[in-house]
């Protein structure tokens, strides 16, 4: 294990704030080779490459990376895996440093998963579908409830629920929203609408007219409903049309109406009439 370098001598609670359940007892904290350290493969977070990572390779090309980053021990000898911090990891490394302070925490595969999936969370720069994904990851691999879930993370239930709700967006909407095309507010206005093709229609409206979030919640509170499809005529139809229409001498017409099923036959004078009267039997001078 390497020697402790000076500049980690502070607090704990002020190094990694986030990390208040550790124990002093269980806290490893030393300089680590930045090979040796792998990702962690559940991370939420998608976007790195940013104008933001930019600025922190910099900021920690001058001053060091100030705060440890979270990890624990894997089967290979002094290797590890980042539980938090991985952003700092590979900004370090962009930013030619050979090695990071590292904070090592004790923990099972499953345990590792929650924390890194909670400290991530509770960071600020996750846009909202990471947040999301995040939640959607302690439910489906703890079984963890929405109250569960916010009582982890310290949010209201009712702000889990809104974004996880966001998943059921197409695809291409959830990417606008991590590119900043589209708000959450347009987001939540969108769900509103009754399929994903609506939905992909009103979102490319949105961002043709820039409309704002009360506007579109308008757009899809008056958009009216789809008229009902009508349904294809059974295929022997035709054939029985053409039956009838050479039986009875006038044009014959099958439609279905609703549940019903009409017959419509044409004529084009009275004299078609009575005969076409004649040939279902019934004598039109005879009718009283």
């Amino acid at each position: 294990m390497a020697e402790p370098k000076k500049g980690l001598g502070r607090g704990l609670d002020q190094l990694l704030p986030a990390a208040a359940w550790l124990k002093e007892s269980d806290i490893q904290l030393f300089y680590c080779p930045v090979d040796r350290l792998s990702p962690n493969p559940h991370q939420p977070r998608r976007q790195v490459e940013d104008q933001a990572f930019a600025e922190l390779i910099e900021s920690i090309r001058e001053q060091g990376v100030l705060q440890p980053i979270l990890v624990t021990r894997t089967e290979q000898s002094e290797h590890y895996r980042i539980i938090a911090g991985e952003r700092r990891w590979r900004a370090a490394m962009a930013a030619g440093l050979s090695e990071v302070p590292v904070l090592v925490r004790e923990a099972s595969s499953a345990q590792a998963l929650e924390l890194a999936l909670i400290e991530n969370i509770q960071r600020s720069d996750l846009n909202c579908i990471e947040e999301a994904r995040a939640y959607q990851q302690l439910q489906e691999a703890f079984g963890l409830s929405q109250e569960q879930i916010a009582t982890r993370v310290g949010k209201n239930r009712s702000t889990v629920a809104n974004l996880l709700r966001l998943l059921q967006l197409p695809p291409s909407i959830q990417d606008d929203l991590v590119t900043g095309r589209l708000t959450m507010g347009h987001a939540r206005a969108l769900l509103a609408a009754p399929d994903d093709q609506t939905r992909e229609r009103f979102r490319d409206l949105i961002l043709a007219r820039h409309l704002s979030v009360r506007q579109t919640e308008q757009l899809v509170q008056n958009d009216p409903p789809p008229a009902p499809s009508r349904a294809a005529p059974p295929p022997h139809w035709p054939r029985w049309q053409r039956a009838l229409s050479t039986h009875l001498g006038a044009r014959v017409r099958l439609r279905r109406v609703g549940s019903a099923e009409t017959l419509a036959i044409t004529v084009a004078d009275e004299t078609q009439l009575r005969d076409l009267i004649r040939r279902l039997g019934v004598d039109p001078d005879q009718i009283q």
